[in-house]
């Protein structure tokens, strides 16, 4: 079988040594596997990202030295396939509205004293899980904004045990109830990132996902999506993180120098390369 990897970044803003490392790092498993390496755009939430910004990583690609297949996949331009994720789960009664704000569920957090944590901070205490089908319908008919949820623990029960292999970590079991009630669609994002990605992955063919360990805890719903809708399960490989001086994660939020502001200052692609693999390797 052919090994396909897969660089995808959000257009929200412009590279830096993160995003060179983890597209290198793709681009190489594909080449030392003589597979294929693609690009993705993961521009689903169209508040934030911007043409620019994908002009912008394209160009920094190029610079780096790497090439990809076409067409490039844009989210924005599948959201037929999201809602029919998303119908397919509704059909199997996994899914439910929530009309929780955030602030909402803060202060019933709040009430409930020790609430559980998971990989993206206190899990969601189930408030609208039970809410009885004509209050939903009368929420929804008064034009109630709302949230889909996946109801994590029948869906795990529909699914029975479930396995990923990692790189670094061997055959993991599949314990997507660490997320709670992860939301999957929102009225401003009809899909989140897990739903996307899923669905993205098996449409492009990819078999082998390489990104940060930070998203390693994602991988135990993903595997979970994968059983509910029929989706291929790739292998994963969950590479370093590079950190910055501070010891801060580099990331857009914390202002991390962009391959353009390296660029501009007289780095050569050679040299950013270089910088990104020494700095994964500390």
């Amino acid at each position: 079988m052919t090994t396909v990897t897969r660089f995808a970044p959000s257009p929200t803003g412009r590279l830096h040594l993160g995003h060179a490392y983890s597209a290198l790092f793709a681009r190489q498993e594909a080449r030392t596997r003589g597979g294929r390496f693609l690009l993705r755009i993961e521009d689903i939430d169209a508040g934030r990202c911007k043409p620019e910004f994908e002009a912008g990583i394209t160009e920094d690609l190029a610079w780096l030295g790497l090439s990809w297949e076409t067409p490039v996949r844009r989210q924005s331009e599948h959201m037929a396939d999201y809602q029919a994720a998303i119908d397919r789960l509704t059909a199997a009664d996994l899914l439910y509205p929530c009309f929780c704000t955030r602030a909402e569920i803060k202060a019933e957090i709040a009430r409930a004293g020790a609430a559980p944590h998971g990989p993206d901070g206190p899990v969601y205490p189930g408030t609208c899980r039970e809410l009885p089908a004509d209050e939903r319908a009368r929420r929804k008919a008064e034009g109630q904004p709302f949230a889909l949820r996946l109801d994590v623990h029948k869906a795990a029960a529909c699914a029975g045990e479930l396995f990923f292999r990692d790189a670094r970590h061997g055959r993991v079991l599949a314990t997507p109830e660490i997320f709670g009630d992860v939301v999957l669609a929102r009225k401003e994002t009809p899909a989140s990132y897990h739903l996307a990605v899923c669905v993205d992955d098996h449409a492009q063919g990819v078999t082998l996902v390489t990104r940060g360990a930070d998203l390693f805890p994602s991988t135990h719903i993903h595997r979970l999506l994968q059983a509910l809708l029929g989706l291929k399960t790739p292998e994963y490989h969950h590479h370093k993180l590079i950190f910055g001086s501070d010891g801060q994660k580099l990331s857009k939020s914390t202002s991390a120098p962009t391959l353009q502001s390296l660029r501009e200052t007289g780095h050569s692609a050679e040299e950013v390369r270089l910088m990104a693999i020494a700095a994964a390797a500390r």
